[in-house]
């Protein structure tokens, strides 16, 4: 068994996760607001659009949360970032 492993091999390569993350959130936040306005129009308008309203909303609540976890990993990347830069310093 050997020690600990670093989780990334350098600096580029944990810039490079920061930016596939954000933009990974970005865009299923985007998804996101689609689909609860699908739900909206739909339901306001008393129409299925494909799914029933109920079904958007499900849908935008669920690209929440992977999301939510892609901006996680972007948080727990910059704070290694953060903890390597520090220890470069010393």
């Amino acid at each position: 068994m050997g020690g600990p492993e670093k989780p990334f091999g350098d600096r580029e390569e944990v810039k490079k996760d920061i930016l596939l993350s954000t933009c990974t959130s970005a865009a299923f936040l985007f998804f996101s607001l689609v689909f609860a306005a699908l739900g909206v129009i739909g339901d306001a308008l008393n129409i299925t659009l494909g799914l029933e309203s109920m079904s958007w909303f499900l849908l935008a609540i669920v690209f929440v949360l992977i999301a939510h976890m892609a901006n996680m990993r972007a948080s727990v990347a910059k704070h290694l970032y953060g903890i390597e830069s520090e220890r470069k310093k010393e």
